[in-house]
């Protein structure tokens, strides 16, 4: 997988950069005030076009505007909650490694195939019909 190292165990500069952008347009959006932005831009947009009587024009700029909002901020959200999940796991691995009786090949185990994911979720469903006496 890559994970935007420079071979030095952390992100290369302009990864770095280039991340920490990505999240402050992430950040913005996801604020209260974004959505009051957004509505009152709407409102602007809208009001501008019964002015000029919405002309073919208004309608091309609206839809070119919303959906290059969209494209960028579908990258933007999923770098973000890719990193988040990136955190998450290495968070849980951490409580593996260190609890004693879990069970240590499930650290990293979003990298294993298939195969290998298949047979960890018969092994715990067995456990669990094992469990409930089943």
């Amino acid at each position: 997988m890559n994970d935007g190292s420079n071979g030095t165990g952390g992100p290369g500069p302009a990864q770095a950069r280039s991340s920490a952008v990505l999240h402050r347009i992430g950040d913005a959006g996801a604020n209260a005030v974004s959505g009051i932005i957004a509505g009152a831009i709407a409102a602007a947009w809208l009001l501008f076009g019964v002015c000029v009587r919405f002309p073919d024009w208004w309608q091309v700029v609206l839809y070119s505007g919303s959906a290059t909002v969209t494209f960028v901020m579908v990258f933007v959200i999923q770098h973000t909650q890719h990193r988040q999940v990136l955190a998450l796991q290495r968070k849980l691995d951490e409580l593996i490694r260190a609890t004693g009786r879990a069970d240590n090949s499930l650290i990293s185990v979003e990298y294993a195939s298939e195969a290998e994911l298949q047979q960890l979720a018969d092994s715990y469903r067995g456990q669990r019909h094992d469990a409930l006496g089943e």
